[in-house]
C-alpha cells in the first residue's frame, strides 16, 4: 500500500485528486491539508510515500515546505506555476499536473508514480536540486522559512537586520532572533533587493535601513554600526558599495 497525503489550499484541487485516486485500490490517502504547515506536520507524523502537493499556497508555499524536511517522500506536483518550473518538475520531480488537468493526464502521473516507487530512485538530493533550480529563477527575495526544532517561522526580509555567513549555512539575525539557513551568501547576495541589503563583507549582508554609522578602525579599516548596536567589519570593496549606496 503506498501512503499518500494531498496537500492544496484548494478544497475542489484535492477532491478531485481523492476522485480520481479511488480506482488505484494500492493507494491509500492518509491525509489532507489545506496548507503547508499542516502538510509539513502531517508528513512528519504519517511518514507517506507520496505527497500530491501544490506550489502556490498561502502561509508557506509547497517549495517553502520541502526545504524543511529531512527525508521528502515522492512527489507530484499540482501547480499553475510557470514555464521555469515545470521545466524543472521534469528533470527532477516524480511528475508534475499543470492545473486544470484531465483524468487522462492524471493516469499518467500515477503511471509514473508506480514506476518510481518499484525503484525508489528519488532522493533528497533530487529534491535540494530542485530546490536550487527554482530559486535560482527568483528573481527577488521576499521572506525566508527557517525552522527551528518543531516551530517555523516565516521572516519578511525587512526584519532581517544582517546575514553573516557560517560556514555552509548563513546565519540571519533580526530584533528578536537568530536562524540558520542552509543557503548561500551568494544566493542572497543575488536575490535580496539590492536597494535593501549591501554585502560589506564576505561574510556580511546588511540591511541598509539598519545602518546607524561608519566608524574609522584603524587605518584603512571601518567598522558599521547597526541601529541596535552591533558592530561589524566592512571591507575595502564593501566600503566602496557603503559609499555608493550611502552617498558619501
Amino acid at each position: 500500500m503506498i501512503r499518500t497525503i494531498i496537500i492544496d489550499d484548494e478544497e475542489l484541487a484535492r477532491n478531485i485528486i481523492r476522485s480520481f485516486l479511488q480506482s488505484y485500490s494500492q493507494i491509500e490517502v492518509v491525509a489532507e491539508c489545506g496548507n503547508g504547515f499542516e502538510g509539513l506536520k502531517a508528513i512528519q507524523e504519517l511518514k507517506p510515500d507520496l505527497i500530491f502537493l501544490d506550489v502556490q499556497m498561502p502561509k508557506i508555499t509547497g517549495f517553502e515546505m520541502l526545504e524543511l524536511l529531512e527525508n521528502p517522500p515522492l512527489i507530484v506536483f499540482s501547480t499553475a506555476f510557470n514555464q521555469f518550473a515545470i521545466q524543472a518538475f521534469e528533470r527532477n520531480a516524480v511528475d508534475y499536473l499543470l492545473k486544470p488537468y484531465s483524468r487522462e493526464r492524471f493516469d499518467v502521473a500515477l503511471q509514473k508514480v508506480m514506476q518510481r516507487f518499484n525503484q525508489q530512485t528519488q532522493s533528497k538530493d533530487t529534491i535540494l536540486h530542485l530546490m536550487e533550480h527554482v530559486r535560482q529563477q527568483e528573481v527577488t527575495l521576499e521572506r525566508v522559512v527557517v525552522k527551528n526544532g518543531s516551530k517555523i517561522k516565516v521572516i519578511p526580509v525587512e526584519k532581517i537586520n544582517y546575514l553573516e555567513s557560517q560556514d555552509d549555512y548563513v546565519m540571519i539575525h533580526t530584533d528578536e532572533e537568530k536562524h540558520l539557513k542552509q543557503w548561500t551568501m551568494k544566493y542572497f547576495e543575488e536575490h535580496l533587493n539590492p536597494d535593501q541589503f549591501i554585502r560589506i563583507h564576505r561574510s556580511y549582508i546588511v540591511r541598509v535601513g539598519q545602518i546607524a554609522q561608519l566608524e574609522l578602525y584603524e587605518k584603512g579599516t571601518y567598522l558599521l554600526i547597526l541601529k541596535n548596536g552591533s558592530k561589524l567589519p566592512v571591507s575595502s570593496s564593501g566600503h566602496t558599495r557603503l559609499k555608493q549606496v550611502l552617498n558619501f
